[in-house]
This record gives C-alpha cells, structure tokens and sequence, in this order.
C-alpha cells in the first residue's frame, strides 16, 4: 500500500511539471535572456527624473509579494510561481531597513516620515523628528519636518495622493502634516491638552498646509463634516457621521483656498469622477467613503473607484503641469487585511496596487518618470508546509501535521485573530470555508490585531537614477534619492541646466583627453 502511495504521489508531481521546464535548454535560455537585459542596465539612465511616483504597499512584505505574484499569476489560469507581478519587472532592487527611531518593529507613522520626510523619527508621530514623543502637542513645535511632496511642489510640480485608506491616515499625511499622534484624525480625536496647546488636527492641516495640492483621492469623508452631521451616502448610519467639534466644513474650506480663476471640484461618488473633464479642472478632492476605502474584493463598483481608476484620473491630470510631478499612490488596506487575519482580502489588495503599477508604467515614460514601489513594514505572514507546484496560494499544505494529526493551510500567521481552540485542541480547518474572502488564517499566538513584521521590504525602482536604489538602505534614504534624480530640494547642486555629472569611472579617462588635447 506505502508502494502503490508513493508511486501516485511521484506521478502527481511529475504531472504538475510543465513540458517545457523539462528541458535543461528552456533555463539555460532563460537564463541568457536575464543576463543580456542585465548587461543593458550597465548603460545608467541618468537623465533628470521630470516625474517622480512613490508607490507604497502598507505592510506589502516579501512574503506577501511572493504570494501576490502567485495569486496574480492563478488569477491569469496559471500555476502562479512563474508569473510577475508589474514591479517586479522593475529592474533595480534593494532593502530598506524598516525600524523607527524607538522601535525595532515599526509602525506606519514613523516609517511614513522616513520615506517621505528623509528623516527616521518615533512610532505614532508624523511630519517630525524623533525629538517628539508621541501625543505630547508640546514638543511639536520646532521639530516639524517637510516631505518630498513640499519639495515637488516648491519647485513648481504638481503634487498628488491617492490611497485606498483615509486621506489622513498615516501614510498619506506624513506627506503634509506635522502630528504627535497619528490618530488625531479630526479635533474630536484630539485630547484637551493637544486642542488647548495650540496642534491642529491632520484633517485640518491637509487643507491648510499645502492649499494647493492638486489632486487628493482616497476615503476619510467623515473628519471633514461638523459632529453628527450626516453623511452623503449612509445618511442613517451614526457611526458614517462628521466628527468635527469646531463645526468647519473642511471640503468647503478647501475650496475656498483655492486661488481665483482656478477650478476645484469635490466628488464623492466613481460615476462623478470617471465623467469629468480633466483639462477644466485645476484641483481635485476625492473622498469616497466616510473612512477608509472598502476592500478590493467587497467595493461597490458603483459608487467606489478602484485604487487603479483614481491612479488613472490622477496621472492625466498632473501630467498637465509641463514642469513635471510627484504622485504618492497607497495600496493601504493590504496593511489592514494582514492585521485583521484576512490574507485573501490582503493579497487582492496587493494585486490591485500592483494593477495601479502597470497602469502608470504605461502612462509615462521610464526615460523622465522615476517609479519607486516600495512599503513601510511587513507583516508576520508567511506561507509553507511543502505546498506542490501549482497549489492554490489560499489551499491546505499537502500534508497533515504530525503532532496532532490535522491538516493546515499554507498560509499562516505568527500572531493574530486566527488562533482558534476548538474542545481543547487547533481547529479543524477542513471543516470550515478557508477560501473565503473574510477567512482568519490561523495564527500562533492570540491577537486581536496581527502585528507588524520588523524585516526588511524590498524597493523597487525604474527610471531616471533608479540605480541609486541599490544594497541595503535606511528606510530615510529614499526619498534623497528620488529628490536628487528630480533636482528638487536641497541637494541640487549636480544640476546644473539639468546635466549630470560624469560617472566616476569616466573621470580619469576624460581628465586623459583633455590632458592630450
């Protein structure tokens, strides 16, 4: 009987081959074909970087790039580990240490000011140094730090944010705002003392800060409204309503900032945004749900865009500034997938931001657009158990555990919501539906919350000056680098009428030339 088993699981796994990988000439060519596109990048674009796109997965790991690749490649009707996913056809790669200023395993806030502001700083504070201790107003004040959408836009580019998340989540307003704490979403999230000491909430600060960013897209309606006043779209939902204690309506102060002659418009529905025409339009605000954006696999296609539509909407109008742009684009509630247990939710985010990707590669030219796609942290994730090629990224390992004789998925978590004792022992998993979208894969340890991950995430980069993504980097050093390939901020002195300086290995030689000459 063992015989009869190990000879069907052997002509199994010979069947889930294909035909061509049989062939040692198949990897050979393969093989030859990556070293030749390898030898073309020894040719460094070093043009200067017109258009800059950040592109960040909240909590996008390895580990979850990898299972988002298979997904997308099972997606296609593939057996998935030979797909690739849009930024991975990148073709510069590196690390980025992901630790805040006091925290081994960071938190959003504090890496956002990394890969924005250039500066680490501590978990829960925004748009400051690490001299601020998270929710004290009174150490605000001196320590502010500004983004690389300030430098953009101090140069004279247009400026953009799209994410999945509300507008004044971590991610997005590190890019304007300077905050103790991260979830001082609106002055009704804020304590007495912060109010009373003079800190104003992010809601406000994205309104006021830079007036005049062009285009704003994601969720976050409700901290713009006065408390308790209804919201558009769930009129009798209390938890929907506005949460401002100072009454303002922030999307009309919005408006009301904006400089005479030029046209702003405020949406909140996809039909409303899909229909406008871009070239009269000069500032956009996009708010599509009261917090964050729903889930990839749960939107109403109706009434909410996709994370790729509003990337769409966003590109074609900043390319309308001749002096370029920088667009911050969020993939934010992969993050919140992880968190809740929910790896399906998670990695259909990841798909989706990856589907944003490709869109904007083919919008812009890799000539004067640097793409960089990175996230702040990952998350404990991971999938095993010696899975067969082709196994279903949301299926059960090919085995049983051999201490309590039950089968497991592939994917797990070390902690989470997933921890689940049934008559004192792990949970059956055949008996329940793991392919579910809202599935909690099961966990090591019980959480509420799954918790960050503190390795390090990939970087990946096209375009002008890509190679200077490269090694292992603080997390901080991205955006000098991008600032550097765009000629904006502080370091510009390399661009001089927009030339580069020659290559150090040409130095010498040219010094030999004019030596001769």
């Amino acid at each position: 009987m063992k015989a009869l088993l190990l000879l069907l699981a052997q002509l199994c796994s010979a069947s889930l081959v294909p035909e061509r990988e049989k062939d040692p000439e198949y990897w050979r060519r393969q093989a030859q074909d990556t070293l030749r596109n390898a030898l073309r990048l020894q040719r460094l674009n070093q043009n200067v970087a017109k258009n800059l796109i950040l592109f960040l997965g909240d909590g996008m790991g390895v580990s979850t790039v990898t299972a988002a690749r298979i997904l997308k490649g099972q997606l296609q009707h593939g057996q998935g580990e030979e797909s690739l996913l849009e930024m991975e056809k990148f073709p510069y790669v590196a690390l980025a240490k992901t630790y805040n200023t006091n925290a081994q395993v960071p938190d959003s806030a504090g890496t956002a000011t990394a890969y924005l502001c250039g500066v680490k700083a501590n978990e829960g504070t925004l748009g400051v140094s690490a001299g601020v201790t998270r929710d004290r107003c009174n150490t605000t004040k001196g320590q502010e730090v500004t983004s690389i959408l300030r430098w953009a836009k101090d140069a004279g580019k247009a400026v953009g944010i799209v994410t999945t998340t509300r507008v004044t989540h971590a991610t997005p307003s590190a890019a304007y705002a300077h905050s103790a704490n991260r979830d001082w979403y609106s002055d009704g999230e804020m304590p007495p003392d912060a109010l009373q000491g003079g800190c104003k909430d992010i809601a406000r600060q994205l309104v006021e800060n830079i007036p005049d960013i062009e285009v704003i897209m994601g969720g976050g309606r409700k901290y713009m409204f006065p408390k308790n006043a209804s919201d558009v779209e769930y009129p009798h939902e209390e938890k929907h309503r506005g949460t401002r204690l100072d009454r303002r309506d922030l999307v009309q102060a919005w408006h009301e900032a904006k400089p005479p002659g030029k046209v702003a418009k405020y949406v909140w529905h996809r039909r409303e945004l899909l229909a406008l025409n871009l070239s009269r339009i000069d500032f956009l605000l996009g708010l599509f749900e009261p917090g964050d954006m729903v889930y990839e696999l749960d939107r109403n296609n109706e009434t909410d865009p996709s994370l790729s539509e509003m990337v769409d909407v966003a590109i074609r109008m900043l390319q309308k500034n001749p002096r370029g742009f920088f667009l911050l684009v969020e993939g934010g509630r992969i993050d919140h997938g992880h968190h809740e247990g929910k790896a399906k939710q998670a990695l259909h985010e990841a798909v989706e931001l990856d589907r944003a990707i490709g869109l904007a590669t083919r919008l812009t030219s890799v000539r004067d657009t640097l793409s960089v796609v990175t996230a702040d942290h990952s998350h404990v994730f991971t999938f095993g158990g010696y899975t067969p090629r082709g196994n279903p990224i949301f299926g059960l390992a090919p085995m049983q555990s051999d201490v309590d004789r039950k089968p497991f998925t592939s994917i797990l978590y070390g902690n989470g919501p997933g921890y689940k004792i049934v008559a004192g022992e792990r949970e059956n998993v055949s008996a329940v539906d793991f392919a579910h979208a809202d599935y909690q894969a099961q966990s090591a340890v019980p959480l509420r919350q799954e918790t960050h991950g503190g390795e390090d995430v990939a970087v990946f980069a096209r375009g002008p000056m890509a190679h200077l993504l490269h090694g292992v980097h603080e997390q901080n050093y991205i955006p000098h680098a991008m600032a550097y390939a765009a000629c904006i901020g502080s370091n510009r002195g390399h661009c001089n009428a927009g030339a580069r300086p020659a290559a150090p290995l040409l130095l010498p030689f040219l010094a030999l030339l004019i030596l001769l000459c």
